[in-house]
């Protein structure tokens, strides 16, 4: 008997939880064939709007958690993306035409720069801070921290290991971030939206918007509860409302885009320097 194959439709991921777009607006993900293959929310301002607010709620719980536990979370993330290894093959060999050979090497790099960045949690304040000598009798000291919100911008390919490699060095200092998926290849960014929220990350620490990047970019540049942006799409137009945007409010703003996503480059421990902010104490000496 003949059956209607039943679409499966993604929804947005915003606060450890998968609401409807505020719009209720959808859009049909494709095959390079043209084969409809699932469906999609197509996110608004509301919903972009409502993603900062729940990455703010979760910055000073997130921020507050040991370096040390961050890393765990990471990691026990990158172990629930390789027990669903098989699933995002798939995902990406469906919807973006490469073989399983070439996805299965994008997933595998994944889970490896997902667990790298783990294990930077506890390290990069040692290495990216310092003691520094002054003419007084002080301590001085210089330590990174997190930023706040950030808004990172994914590529469209590849789909998953690129968002991965720009999502990691955000959130393990101790930021939180929204990430506009890509608009060609959504899929396999919503199901690692999935991935996250069976791992032990709070919910609101990463939050993902699918849709039109042109119709959020406007939001993202003014809104000003968004501390910094990683942009990774590639886009001219859009990189250039962003920096306009960024000039008038203030936002921290790093191109990361043309990147080579499969070498050991994408995964520098200077990704991390991006967001987060240098802060000095000067401390008296034998007090």
């Amino acid at each position: 008997m003949n059956r209607l194959d039943v679409k499966k439709t993604y929804k947005l991921y915003i606060g450890g939880k998968f609401p409807r777009s505020e719009s209720g607006r959808y859009l049909a993900a494709k095959s390079p064939a043209g084969q409809h293959l699932d469906n999609f929310a197509h996110a608004s301002r509301k919903d972009f709007r409502d993603a900062v607010v729940a990455a703010r709620v979760a910055v000073e719980g997130w921020g507050k958690a040991s370096a040390y536990n961050r890393g765990q979370i990471l990691y026990r993330a990158a172990e629930m993306l390789q027990n669903r290894a098989g699933e995002l093959v798939n995902e990406i060999a469906r919807s973006t035409g490469v073989t399983s050979v070439k996805a299965k090497r994008e997933v595998t790099l994944a889970i490896d720069r997902l667990v790298h960045f783990a294990g930077w949690t506890d390290k990069y304040q040692q290495v990216f801070g310092s003691v520094n000598p002054v003419a007084s009798s002080h301590f001085d000291f210089t330590t990174p921290e997190p930023t706040g919100v950030a808004v990172v911008l994914a590529p469209d390919e590849p789909a998953l290991l690129a968002l991965v490699s720009l999502v990691a060095p955000v959130v393990l200092s101790g930021n939180t971030a929204i990430v506009v998926a890509s608009e060609k290849f959504p899929l396999p960014a919503a199901t690692f939206a999935e991935i996250l929220a069976t791992s032990d990350l709070p919910g609101g620490v990463v939050n993902l918007l699918t849709g039109k990047r042109a119709e959020l970019v406007p939001h993202i540049a003014s809104h000003m509860d968004v501390n910094a942006i990683v942009d990774g799409a590639g886009d001219r137009e859009l990189a250039a409302k962003l920096q306009a945007g960024v000039a008038i409010n203030l936002k921290r703003y790093f191109n990361r885009a043309a990147a080579d996503w499969f070498s050991a480059r994408a995964e520098e421990p200077y990704r991390i320097l991006d967001t987060v902010e240098f802060k000095t104490a000067w401390h008296p000496i034998g007090v």
